[in-house]
């Protein structure tokens, strides 16, 4: 039954009670006598009360529906509100639960499609900074050498400390074009990308164990380069933000998958704190191959960084 004629037939059936009341044993006097008014605020509040019931019920899945809407997360898929109440409600509720299903099918199709645009910058940027740049560096290195080679004695000190900058400058164009297309990632494989990665950050400061397990079930690009992707910005935010000096890094097979886990001895993201832009990259990443992404934090206690993948019927290369 309707909302409405749920309401109505309440509300008629209260009154044909109380007319029938009035009409029948029920009489009122004048002057009023007590005990009539007694019957008649009595029949009064029943009818009150029950009307207040029904209206709580009938409209309860109203406030569920809200509550569902203000907690809705497309980062955080796959909750629905419950479809019950009158015909008009579910209805409602069944268009919304519909709605947040093309809202997230849309969201991660546009998501994959921006994704798959920034690879592709990344790889282009990363190509012309070796190839361009690199190579550009190379020759200015070289022609210093030359020219301390012939340079006098007093201006040599100088020369040598043009061609130690330049040399810096060279190898810091090659870490930025490794962290923008990790090629070791295509040429050797996943583990041995992380084993690269953790070196880097070791190199840089932050004291990286990695925990790699071999025996992994076949992943496709798509997969492997998302759990690289999520473990190198769960390292960076470590680097930046956590104010760690010790990381561990794993990846090991689990039931229906693979799991990889980074996590670090820092002060943890705190009460309250929201989500930065790191984070939500690596839940939208996540989102792509259908993985699931859980951040565990402690005050004091540091960060776990948690990205579960299922390979159930994924057939791809298991390097």
């Amino acid at each position: 039954m309707s909302l409405f004629w749920r309401i109505f037939a309440l509300n008629a059936a209260g009154l044909i009670v109380a007319a029938a009341l009035l009409l029948g044993p029920v009489t009122v006097s004048t002057p009023v006598l007590p005990a009539e008014a007694l019957v008649v605020v009595a029949g009064l509040a029943a009818l009150l009360a029950v009307n207040a019931v029904v209206l709580h019920v009938g409209l309860a899945p109203l406030g569920r529906l809200g509550r569902a809407m203000a907690g809705a997360d497309l980062l955080h898929p796959g909750a629905r509100a419950v479809v019950s109440g009158p015909v008009e409600t579910a209805e409602l509720i069944s268009t919304y639960n519909a709605m947040l299903d093309r809202l997230e099918a849309e969201r991660a199709a546009s998501a994959a499609q921006a994704l798959s645009a920034q690879e592709r910058e990344r790889h282009r940027v990363a190509r012309e900074l070796h190839d361009e740049v690199g190579q550009t560096l190379t020759a200015v290195l070289l022609q210093l050498k030359r020219v301390a080679d012939r340079a006098p004695d007093d201006l040599r000190e100088e020369v040598g400390q043009a061609q130690e900058a330049t040399r810096a400058g060279l190898d810091e164009i090659r870490r930025i074009a490794r962290r923008l297309r990790p090629g070791v990632l295509d040429e050797l494989g996943l583990l041995s990308a992380l084993r690269s990665l953790a070196a880097e950050y070791t190199a840089q400061g932050l004291t990286v164990r990695p925990e790699l397990r071999a025996g992994l079930p076949p992943l496709t690009e798509e997969a492997e380069l998302v759990l690289y992707r999520v473990a190198q910005e769960a390292l960076t935010n470590t680097a930046r933000h956590a104010g760690a000096d010790r990381a561990e890094l794993h990846l090991r097979p689990v039931a229906d998958g693979v799991e990889l886990l980074v996590r670090d001895n820092g002060g943890g993201l705190g009460p309250g704190a929201e989500e930065g832009a790191g984070i939500r990259g690596m839940r939208e990443r996540a989102l792509l191959i259908g993985a699931t992404l859980t951040l565990t934090s402690h005050h004091d206690a540091g960060t776990d960084v948690r990205l579960r993948v299922v390979t159930e019927g994924i057939r791809g290369d298991g390097r």
